[in-house]
């Protein structure tokens, strides 16, 4: 894998013809699970009522997921998935996008898709499932701003190398891949025959590891992902300290740099930082008035980050744009921006 390091080169520049390929179409094409958001504000009460962790992402099934729905009352109905997401936050930016997810031939399905296609993202769904609803993920708010999410994934997470549209793949500058679509072995195969098609077309592979307790049931499969076939890695501190478990941060950092050649980290209201082979940097957060809802943060971040790396942006501007993209998200409730990211970074 290339490296993209201070002193080579901090910055990804977008294809030319140079070596006699066409620009890419997309400048980031996304996989992940395909879901429908549903999101309301809840006291601490109600977690612990119903015995959740907060902060944590839970996978469930469908008798409990109508059993949270049913309890949470009012709530806010979207198009959602952390890769999604990411996605609609580049098109925002003024970015070309492409996202792969499996949804089914339903109304939640239709819905997905034409959210995303009213952003500017271009889709491509696998083969639906006749007896398997999309996918949709409850998302509980506390008074302190934390999501703790409970996932019914439905067929989203019943993809497969035969549901990829490689082409799409191979016409996208950065592919990114989602960590939360990585719990079924079809789905691992799919990731990796994924990077496989981006690497021989030349591009870049980015991979986010979503969740500390997703990287906890993957972490072998991870470690040797990254290691193989992931250029650009995502993460907060929790989720990379859990990845190579250590203590703390910093010694996470030092052996990220070892087995990937760009990780951009998250560390909160502290900002985050980017690590590469021969450098860390550490780039603060954008201020916000007022933190109403961190749902959509991370995969936000990505979204300004990936940008950046694509209009060959230096790395810290990257982590700017990727800042300044997760403080509008966290200023309202919901995942993806009100506002026209692109009118925020001019």
């Amino acid at each position: 894998m290339a490296a993209c390091v201070a002193g080579e080169s901090d910055q990804i520049a977008s294809r030319d013809v140079s070596d006699g390929r066409a620009p890419a179409r997309y400048q980031v094409v996304g996989i992940g699970n395909a879901l429908v958001d549903v999101i309301s504000h809840a006291p601490d009460d109600f977690l612990a009522k119903f015995e959740l962790v907060k902060g944590s992402m839970a996978l469930i099934e469908t008798e409990r997921a109508v059993e949270l729905y049913r309890a949470l009352g009012t709530a806010v109905e979207m198009s959602g998935g952390s890769a999604a997401n990411t996605m609609c936050g580049v098109a925002s930016l003024g970015g070309r996008a492409a996202y792969i997810g499996k949804v089914s031939a339903d109304e939640l399905g239709d819905v997905f898709g034409h959210d995303l296609h009213a952003v500017g993202v271009a889709f491509r769904p696998g083969e639906p499932s006749e007896s398997v609803p999309t996918g949709r993920c409850i998302i509980v708010v506390t008074p302190d701003a934390q999501r703790t999410m409970n996932t019914y994934l439905g067929v989203s997470s019943l993809l497969r190398t035969e549901d990829l549209d490689e082409a799409t793949i191979a016409d996208g500058e950065v592919l990114y891949m989602e960590g939360y679509l990585f719990d079924r072995d079809d789905a691992k195969a799919a990731f990796r025959r994924a990077a496989e098609v981006a690497h021989a077309n030349g591009r870049k592979v980015s991979l986010t590891l979503s969740d500390s307790f997703c990287v906890d049931r993957h972490r072998a499969d991870f470690r040797a992902l990254v290691r193989d076939q992931v250029d650009v890695l995502f993460g907060n501190d929790d989720e990379i300290v859990s990845l190579y478990e250590v203590d703390d941060l910093h010694a996470a950092m030092e052996i990220v740099r070892t087995e990937c050649d760009l990780a951009a980290i998250t560390v909160g209201a502290e900002g985050s930082y980017v690590v590469t082979r021969d450098d860390v940097v550490k780039v603060a957060a954008e201020p916000v008035d007022r933190v109403l809802d961190t749902t959509g943060a991370g995969d936000l971040y990505a979204a300004g980050f990936l940008y950046g790396l694509t209009t060959g942006e230096s790395l810290e501007r990257c982590a700017e744009l990727g800042a300044i993209a997760a403080s509008e998200v966290i200023s309202h409730v919901g995942p993806r921006p009100l506002v026209e990211l692109r009118t925020l970074i001019r």
